[in-house]
Formats: structure tokens, C-alpha cells, sequence
């Protein structure tokens, strides 16, 4: 059944557990994630690269994933990954995605919770999840461009409060892309955005994260991890 980012998060974290955020490239590997998220009876999430975006049509992606999300027999939630452009995130939900991200996470606060206002705005009228990033996740490889900055407790604040998200990303030492390495979590710096956070919070880059950790983080406030990179390398592997 298609489900909003709300609608599989706030369970997770009522429930002392994650949601699996899976980047999806085609139709066989998101088959394949919604199929095991079946044989567990649990929620996923099937998550849509930018990269993807720039070769397939917004229109081509929604019908080719969503009849998957419809049809199951778990909640499934069709959720844009980071995309950094207003416009194209607003086509997304009226294409309909269930749950995107606005990712301004470069610019400076005020602009980024006036970008999530925007989005949130119009997500609302449209029953479709948003989530934020404050700080950024760096990337181990490709996207130079990206700047990293651990996430300011008081500037995830202001996001919360004045932006309305229903899910914050942050930066707490992970990194996107890691393939052959683990991470070391800041535990202090999440501890202080736990404490002043009142909406799950998002891990990204989690195949760099030591699994003694990830079990940890999914028992607090952290509802949503984002997987890619082991993904691809185990599909890698297989060829």
C-alpha cells in the first residue's frame, strides 16, 4: 500500500525501530526490496536518486515505481532523495511521490527553511511527506561541489520550528558513498540534536556506518536510513 514518509515513520519510532530508506535504480531492484519488505511484514522505502531524474522523465519514474508502493502488501513509501531545485520537487509531488527532499543544506539557513516553507506548503494540500537537511553529509566520492558542515543543534532547531518539516537529515559524522570503511559517529552532537529534535531524524551514507551503531541509532530518535552504496556494490558483484 502507497504510504507518506509519516505514515511508516512515526510507527518506527513509536516501536523502538528504523525504516530502510532503499536507492533504487529499476524496476527488478525495487521489486526485489518490496518483495523482502513483504517476507518481513515491514515498511520500506523506495527512494529515487537525482541522478535518476536527469535521464527519466518525473512522470516515466511515478509509473513505473508507484504501481509497485499501490500494490503491496506492506506500507511503501515512493520518496524523492535529495534534489536541490523547488521546482522540481513541487513536479514530483504533483507526479505523485509520496514523500520528497528539498535539499538545501549549502545555502544558508534562512534561505533553506524558505525553501522547505515553499515545499512544505504545497506538499501539505497533496498528503505528501517532506524532509529536510540542516548541516550537510558529505560525499567520499563524486559531488565536490558539496560542502560538509556538521549539523548546529540550533539551526535544526529553527528548521523544526519555523520550516515544519516531517523529517530532518542530519550530519553527525556520516558520509555518503564510503565502500570499504566505517565511519565515527559524533554520539555527542546526536545526543544534543535528540534532545531538541521532536521529529525523526534521518541518517544518510549509512553503508559507512559501523552496524554496532546503526542498531544503537535505530533505537533512538533516528527513523529513517538511507541505503545505496552496498547495494550497488553487491549488485556489482553479482554481474
Amino acid at each position: 500500500m502507497l504510504a507518506n514518509l509519516n505514515q511508516v515513520l512515526q510507527p518506527a519510532l513509536q516501536g523502538g525501530f528504523a525504516v530502510a530508506c532503499f536507492n533504487v535504480f529499476g524496476y527488478e531492484d525495487a521489486l526485489a526490496v518490496v518483495e523482502a519488505a513483504e517476507a518481513r511484514n515491514a515498511s520500506v522505502i523506495l527512494s529515487i536518486n537525482v541522478d535518476m531524474t536527469e535521464f527519466m522523465p518525473l512522470r516515466n519514474i511515478v509509473s513505473m515505481f508507484r504501481p509497485l508502493a499501490e500494490s503491496a502488501s506492506v506500507p511503501v513509501c515512493l520518496h524523492l532523495d535529495h534534489n536541490y531545485e523547488i521546482d522540481t520537487v513541487k513536479s514530483a509531488i504533483d507526479h505523485g511521490f509520496s514523500s520528497v527532499m528539498y535539499d538545501g543544506s549549502q545555502k544558508p539557513i534562512m534561505d533553506n527553511i524558505a525553501g522547505i516553507q515553499s515545499v512544505v506548503a504545497h506538499a501539505r494540500q497533496q498528503n505528501v511527506s517532506v524532509e529536510a537537511e540542516v548541516g550537510s553529509v558529505p560525499y567520499a566520492q563524486g559531488r565536490d561541489h558539496i560542502k560538509s558542515a556538521l549539523t548546529k543543534v540550533d539551526e535544526a532547531l529553527m528548521m523544526v520550528e519555523q520550516g515544519k518539516p516531517d523529517a530532518l537529515a542530519i550530519s553527525v559524522g556520516n558520509v555518503h558513498r564510503i565502500e570499504n570503511s566505517y565511519v565515527d559517529i559524533d554520539f555527542e552532537r546526536f545526543d544534543a540534536l535528540e534532545k531538541a529534535i521532536n521529529i525523526p531524524l534521518v541518517i544518510h551514507g549509512t553503508s559507512g556506518i559501523k552496524p554496532d551503531d546503526i542498531r544503537v541509532l535505530a533505537r533512538r530518535n533516528v527513523g529513517k536510513f538511507n541505503i545505496g552504496t552496498c547495494l550497488r556494490q553487491r549488485f556489482g558483484s553479482a554481474l
